[in-house]
């Protein structure tokens, strides 16, 4: 008999996944998934499924699961995880949903330091709602509402937000990742996981950014998609780990 070397995460369901070819969600729910089997909480995870591409994760993770209004799914993860603290609650959201709408529920819930883990998607454009310019867009980046490239000079700079949070005394763990290749994947993978153990060791707040594709939106093909983010998004929205209070205190 052979030896298995690879095989679906028993926090996911078998639903098959809605996604565009080439969208990384499907890599992101995967890791999210290990990260709940290798920590034995699948039992006691609640997760909070925002409003976007993503709004049907509640089909795809094997635990309790509760569906945010636009923007609110950090708020909603407090109200959750105060009134069960025993319970591991995280939210899953693109960047649409937490870096616009849900920016205040966002930056609060950071500073306060809730116990909680967020799964931040940045795509660097609005997907569900079909392609319009997002907080994250980058400068001279085409989109539906930005088809001469995004103006800074009229709507702004995008919006960093593990370094804006990494301004906040409350957060106490913020990591930007990527899931392009294995190498990328695998350290997404360890911040997840890293994510929901300090929620275990009632660490605080914890966010992970994972820095994403969107083929469909972008007017590209998969292979160039993942072209385009290595050139373009990376350099702006470097990798690395922006705060982890408590390996700084340990490191004094």
């Amino acid at each position: 008999m052979g030896k298995i070397v690879f095989q679906k995460p028993k926090a996911l369901t078998d639903n098959p996944f809605h996604y565009c070819p080439g969208c990384t969600h499907g890599i992101i729910h995967r890791l999210v998934a290990e990260a709940i089997d290798e920590l034995g909480i699948e039992g006691k995870t609640i997760g909070v499924a925002s409003v976007g591409c993503s709004v049907f994760a509640y089909n795809y993770f094997n635990c309790d699961m509760v569906q945010a209004a636009h923007g609110r799914a950090p708020a909603v993860a407090t109200g959750v995880k105060r009134s069960n603290p025993d319970n591991i609650v995280f939210t899953y959201q693109g960047d649409g949903d937490l870096a616009s709408i849900g920016t205040a529920e966002t930056v609060h819930s950071a500073a306060r330091n809730e116990n909680i883990t967020i799964i931040f998607v940045n795509n660097a454009i609005y997907g569900m709602t079909g392609g319009q310019m997002a907080p994250t867009s980058l400068p001279g980046q085409v989109t539906q509402t930005s088809p001469y490239g995004r103006d800074v000079n009229t709507v702004g700079y995008p919006v960093r937000i593990c370094e804006m949070l990494s301004e906040l005394e409350g957060a106490s763990y913020l990591e930007r990742v990527a899931v392009n290749n294995v190498k990328n994947v695998k350290l997404a993978k360890k911040a997840i996981k890293k994510a929901f153990q300090n929620q275990i060791e009632k660490k605080g707040f914890s966010l992970v950014e994972v820095v994403s594709t969107c083929p469909t939106n972008w007017g590209m093909t998969p292979e160039k998609s993942m072209e385009w983010l290595e050139q373009n998004m990376l350099p702006y929205y470097p990798l690395g780990v922006f705060k982890d209070k408590y390996a700084q205190e340990e490191a004094k």
